[in-house]
């Protein structure tokens, strides 16, 4: 005898499995954007369906990535655009790495993002506009990078101590709206 699902289970089941997908598709393009001296990406395999057994990858209840923490790694490359795409993402932790490269606007895009730590890396380039937006955002630390350009003060930016920006010596100090363009010394 054939068992029938109801509609909606099946929908829901299939929406569930197509967003793990998507999210795995997301941080493997991470990994191949990355070197991994230590493997410590060796879980990360995109043939299964959800990311969420992956090593530094923690998820929701919905099987959504909520965190993922690749600190102290000693893995180098750039940040792709797509992390801008883990949309329930609330803790990015990149730091004590070798990341090169900018950050890219895209994560601006992260609503609930509480904590985004890339300090101690290699990161160059202006703070991307697009974080002001980032209104969860408690936590941002940006310090022993090569960032450039001025540091913003609005939205999250206005509680965030200047001592998370420290140790960029092309940084300027905090953005004076209206007098100072937002990519100062940062060509």
């Amino acid at each position: 005898m054939m068992k029938v699902f109801p509609l909606c289970l099946l929908v829901s089941i299939t929406l569930t499995v197509v967003t793990a997908n998507l999210e795995g598709d997301v941080l493997y393009s991470l990994k191949r954007t990355l070197s991994d001296p230590n493997n410590m990406l060796q879980t990360w395999d995109p043939t299964l369906v959800s990311p969420c057994t992956w090593f530094h990858v923690t998820c929701n209840s919905d099987n959504r990535v909520t965190r993922l923490e690749l600190y102290e790694n000693n893995i180098e490359g750039v940040i792709p655009p797509e992390l801008g795409n883990l949309t329930n993402l609330v803790s990015l932790g990149l730091y004590n790495n070798n990341i090169s490269g900018t950050i890219p606007p895209s994560l601006g895009n992260l609503k609930s993002l509480v904590f985004l730590r890339l300090n101690n890396n290699r990161l160059t380039g202006p703070i991307p506009k697009e974080l002001v937006n980032l209104r969860n955002l408690k936590v941002l630390d940006i310090s022993n990078n090569n960032l450039c350009g001025t540091i913003p003060t609005s939205g999250p930016f206005e509680h965030i101590p200047l001592n998370n920006f420290e140790n960029n010596p092309r940084l300027e100090g905090p953005e004076l709206l209206g007098l100072v363009p937002y990519d100062t010394n940062c060509s």
